[in-house]
C-alpha cells in the first residue's frame, strides 16, 4: 500500500471550503428530503445540498464559512431536525421500533376479532377486507364472543386505537404537525390524515350511531383498519430499518476497522532496544505524527506508518478486498485498519486521525453513498408534487363517489365515499421513489468497497455502466509497474565513465516516483560501481517523456525518445528488443540507454477475457515505444495498441474514440494518465499510483487485481438496472395502486380496496426496493 494519500487535501481557499455533514432526523420519505434539500439550498453561501434519505444524512457544499448552527436552523426551519453525529435517542428508538410493530400487529389482530361481531350485527361492512373475513371467519367464531354487546366493545376498539397512535405511531403525528406548521406535505401527512380521519369518524359513530346514520354518514367504525394501518406502517419502517442498516454496512465495517486504544513507546535517545521498552496506552486521537506504537500480533494497526523494528504477516482483505496476508518488514509501509497477524511491529506514524489511508478511505465512501445520480432527477420532479396531488385525489374521489352513491336515486350515505377517500391516502407511497435510486447507489457502492474498489458516486456508477470499451496505461497497470533495468549501454562515444554516467541518472530519478525512475535507482543501488550520488538543480519532469535536471553544471535529460533531439534511438541489444529503453542525454548527446523490463500483472489475461465476454473492447494507450507495448499486448490478449504517445496524445485518443461514439473508460495510474481519467466516461485509477491519478478518476482500486475492472463495469450495470427496476416499481406501484384505490374496476369487477390492506400495499412497497437493491450485495 502506497503512504500517499486516496485524496488530495482540500483546497483551503474559499471556492474549495470542506463540505458539511449532518445528521437528519424525521425524514421518512421523499418529499422530506426533497424539503430539506431546498432549505438548506436557500441558506446563503451553501453551493450545493445533497440529502440522503436512506442515511438520513446531508452533505452541504459550500461557497463561503457558514456556521453549522445556520445549516441546523435552515433544517428546523423546514419541520425536521439535525445535528452533526447522530444522536443517540435515535439509535435507541430505532431499537424498540421492531417491538412497537410486533405490539402494534397483535393489537392489530386483536381488534379485528374483537370487530367481527360488530360486522355481524351491522349485516354488511363497506370494507371489502372486512367484508371477506367476516363472512369465512363468522363459523369460526366462538358463540360467547359474538354476543358481546355492541356499545362496549366500540369503545374497547376506541381505546386501543387511541393507544396505538399515541404510543404506538406518535413518531406519524408530529412529523404530520411540523410539516403543517411549515407549509409542506410529506408521507406522514396522508397517513395521519387518514387514520385521524378514520378516527373522528369512528368515534363519532360510537358516541352517536343513530344520529351518524340519519345524516347517511353510516355508523361503522374504523377502529380496526387504524390500529393496523398504523402496524403495517411501523413494520415496514422497521423492515426498512434493518434494510437500511444492511445497506450502509460497508460504510459501518470502516468504523469498526478502528483501534480505540494505542500502545505508545517514548525512547531515549540513542541505540535503541524496542523489545524492552516500556509502553503507555493511549487513546488513538493523542497520538502524534513520529510517534513509535507497538503492534502486537491480533491488534488492529492504529495509523499509517512505516515499520521500524520486527516482521509480521499484514491481513488487508478488510481494508484492500486482498485475500491473502503480505509479510512485511522493516522500512515496509502500514496502514490504518489493516490487522497484525503473527509478529510484534513497532510503527513511526506517518499519517494520523483523518490524514490516515482508512479516515480518507470512509470519507470517500461516504462521500460516494451521499451523492446523487441523474436518474434520480425523475423521481426528485415527481416527489416534489406527489403529496399534494394525492391529498386532490383523495378529496376528488370523495366527492366523486358521494355524487354517485347519492342521486338517481340512490341513497347510500357517505360511508363508502370515505373508506375509499382514506385507502387512496393510505396507498400512496412516496418512500418507495426517495429509496428507489439512492438504495441501489448505497449498496453497490458498499458491495463494490468489500471488493476493494472506491467508486466516487451514483454519477460514476451509472457511466461506468455504459461502457463499452477500456483503454489501459500499460506500465503499473496493466504490467506490474516494478520494472527493472535489465542491461545499461554506454554509447562508444560517450563523454563520461560508466559509473559517472549510473550516478548522475540514479541522482535525477530518485526525485520522480515513476516506475522506471525507482528502477534506475535501484540498479544503481546495486552496481558497485556508483555508490556517491551527484548533486541536483533545476529538476523539471516531463509528464509522459522523463525528466531534465543540471547536475554539475551539464543538462541532462533522461526519458523516452522524445529527449533524442539530435540523434536517432539506436537499436536495442540482442534478446531486449522488448524493453523499454530510457536514454540518458547529457548536454544534448546521448551518452547511454538503460533498458527495462516489466512483466504482466498475472490476473491481466483473465480480466482482458471477462472484458470481452462483457462487450467491452480492450486497448492500450502507452507512452511506451510500439516494440515494448507489443508482447505486453500480446500476452494479455489485446489486438488495439497506441504507442509513443504523450498525455496530450492519450486525451485526444479518447476524445477522438468518444466522438466515433464510443463509451471509454481509462484504467492508469500515473500523472501522465491524469487528463485521460478525466476525460473518460469513467477513469479508474489505481490506488498505488499518482494523487493527480487518484483525484482525475471515477474509481479507486485499491490492490492491483485488473479483475477488478470487469468486476466494476458487471456491477455498475446490475446497479443501474436494479435503480431502473426500483424506480419502474416505485411509479407502477403508484401509478396503478392509486386508480384502483379510487375505485376504478368496481363499476365492472366490483373490486374495491381496503384501506387496511393498501396499508399493507404501501408499507410493502419500500420494502420490496429495499430488498431487491439488497441483491446488489450478493454482486
Amino acid at each position: 500500500m502506497t503512504s500517499s494519500p486516496l485524496i488530495s487535501p482540500p483546497d483551503p481557499s474559499p471556492a474549495h471550503l470542506e463540505p458539511q455533514d449532518l445528521h437528519v432526523q424525521g425524514m421518512t420519505c421523499a418529499a422530506c428530503q426533497s424539503h430539506v434539500q431546498r432549505a438548506l439550498a436557500a441558506v446563503p453561501g451553501v453551493r450545493a445540498a445533497n440529502v440522503n434519505l436512506l442515511a438520513h444524512t446531508a452533505r452541504v457544499e459550500l461557497n463561503q464559512p457558514i456556521a453549522t448552527e445556520q445549516l441546523i436552523a435552515a433544517v428546523r426551519s423546514a419541520g425536521y431536525d439535525a445535528s452533526i453525529a447522530p444522536p443517540m435517542e435515535m439509535e435507541v428508538e430505532a431499537k424498540h421500533l421492531g417491538l412497537r410493530a410486533t405490539l402494534a400487529l397483535i393489537a392489530g389482530a386483536l381488534a379485528m376479532l374483537l370487530s367481527m361481531p360488530l360486522m355481524t350485527m351491522a349485516g354488511a361492512t363497506t370494507d371489502p377486507l372486512l367484508g371477506f373475513a367476516a363472512r369465512h371467519l363468522d363459523p369460526l367464531m366462538p358463540v360467547w364472543l359474538m354476543q358481546l354487546p355492541a356499545q362496549p366493545l366500540r369503545w374497547l376498539l376506541a381505546l386501543m386505537a387511541l393507544g396505538t397512535m399515541i404510543f404506538g405511531a406518535p413518531e406519524i403525528y408530529a412529523a404530520a404537525w411540523r410539516a403543517a406548521k411549515h407549509g409542506a406535505t410529506n408521507m406522514n401527512t396522508l397517513v395521519a390524515i387518514g387514520t385521524i380521519a378514520a378516527s373522528v369518524a369512528s368515534l363519532a359513530s360510537t358516541i352517536a350511531p343513530q344520529m351518524m346514520a340519519q345524516r347517511g354518514l353510516g355508523a361503522e367504525v374504523y377502529f380496526e383498519a387504524v390500529i393496523l394501518i398504523l402496524a403495517f406502517l411501523l413494520a415496514g419502517r422497521w423492515l426498512e430499518s434493518r434494510a437500511r442498516a444492511r445497506a450502509t454496512s460497508a460504510l459501518e465495517g470502516f468504523g469498526r476497522l478502528e483501534a480505540k486504544d494505542v500502545r505508545l513507546l517514548m525512547p531515549p535517545a540513542g541505540v535503541v532496544d524496542y523489545n524492552t521498552l516500556p509502553e503507555t496506552i493511549l487513546p488513538l486521537d493523542a497520538i502524534e505524527t513520529g510517534d513509535l506504537l507497538r503492534v502486537l500480533p491480533g491488534d488492529r494497526i492504529p495509523v499509517d506508518g512505516e515499520i521500524v523494528h520486527g516482521r509480521s504477516s499484514i491481513d488487508a482483505s478488510m481494508l484492500t478486498g486482498e485475500p491473502l496476508p503480505v509479510s512485511r518488514g522493516i522500512g515496509a509501509r502500514a496502514s490504518a485498519g489493516t490487522l497484525n497477524l503473527d509478529g510484534v511491529l513497532v510503527l513511526r506514524a506517518t499519517a494520523v486521525g483523518a490524514a490516515s489511508t482508512l479516515a480518507q478511505m470512509r470519507r470517500l465512501l461516504a462521500q460516494a453513498q451521499n451523492s446523487r445520480a441523474p436518474m434520480e432527477r425523475l423521481a426528485d420532479r415527481v416527489s416534489a408534487i406527489f403529496v399534494p396531488t394525492v391529498l386532490a385525489l383523495s378529496a376528488v374521489t370523495f366527492a366523486v363517489w358521494a355524487v354517485a352513491l347519492n342521486t338517481h336515486g340512490a341513497h347510500e350515505g357517505f360511508a363508502r365515499p370515505f373508506a375509499i377517500a382514506v385507502a387512496v391516502l393510505i396507498i400512496a407511497c412516496p418512500c418507495a421513489m426517495g429509496l428507489a435510486v439512492p438504495a441501489a447507489i448505497t449498496v453497490a457502492i458498499g458491495r463494490a468497497a468489500q471488493l476493494g474498489l472506491l467508486i466516487k458516486g451514483g454519477e460514476a456508477l451509472e457511466r461506468l455502466a455504459t461502457v463499452d470499451m477500456l483503454a489501459f496505461d500499460k506500465t503499473g497497470t496493466l504490467t506490474e509497474g516494478e520494472p527493472t533495468i535489465a542491461s545499461l549501454v554506454v554509447t562508444p562515444d560517450a563523454l563520461y565513465p560508466r559509473k559517472t554516467l549510473i550516478a548522475w541518472a540514479a541522482a535525477a530519478e530518485r526525485l520522480s516516483t515513476h516506475p522506471l525512475a525507482v528502477a534506475v535507482v535501484h540498479f544503481a543501488a546495486a552496481s558497485e560501481e556508483a555508490k556517491e550520488l551527484a548533486s541536483i538543480q533545476d529538476l523539471r519532469v516531463l509528464p509522459g517523456i522523463g525528466l531534465e535536471a543540471v547536475v554539475e553544471g551539464h543538462r541532462l535529460a533522461l526519458g523516452n525518445a522524445s529527449v533524442l533531439s539530435k540523434t536517432t534511438a539506436p537499436s536495442a541489444p540482442l534478446g531486449l528488443e522488448y524493453a523499454t529503453p530510457l536514454y540518458l542525454v547529457i548536454d544534448d548527446q546521448l551518452q547511454a540507454a538503460f533498458y527495462a523490463v516489466d512483466t504482466l500483472r498475472p490476473q491481466a489475461a483473465e480480466a482482458v477475457t471477462d472484458l470481452k465476454a462483457l462487450g467491452v473492447t480492450p486497448l492500450i494507450l502507452t507512452g511506451d515505444v510500439a516494440a515494448s507495448a507489443a508482447p505486453i499486448a500480446r500476452e494479455a490478449g489485446i489486438t488495439e495498441i497506441r504507442a509513443g504517445l504523450l498525455p496530450a496524445d492519450k486525451l485526444a485518443a479518447i476524445r477522438t474514440l468518444q466522438q466515433a461514439g464510443r463509451k471509454v473508460a481509462m484504467a492508469g495510474d500515473g500523472i501522465n494518465d491524469a487528463a485521460a481519467l478525466a476525460q473518460s466516461d469513467a477513469g479508474l485509477a489505481m490506488a498505488s499510483g499518482s494523487d493527480l491519478a487518484r483525484d482525475a478518476g471515477d474509481a479507486i482500486l485499491l490492490h492491483p487485481d485488473l479483475r477488478l475492472l470487469p468486476a466494476s463495469i458487471r456491477l455498475a450495470r446490475r446497479a443501474t438496472a436494479i435503480m431502473r427496476q426500483n424506480l419502474g416499481w416505485a411509479l407502477a406501484y403508484n401509478a396503478i395502486g392509486l386508480p384502483i384505490a379510487a375505485g376504478v374496476l368496481y363499476p365492472h369487477f366490483h373490486v374495491l380496496l381496503s384501506p387496511v390492506l393498501a396499508s399493507a400495499a404501501m408499507a410493502l412497497s419500500s420494502v420490496s426496493v429495499l430488498a431487491n437493491s439488497l441483491r446488489l450485495r450478493r454482486a
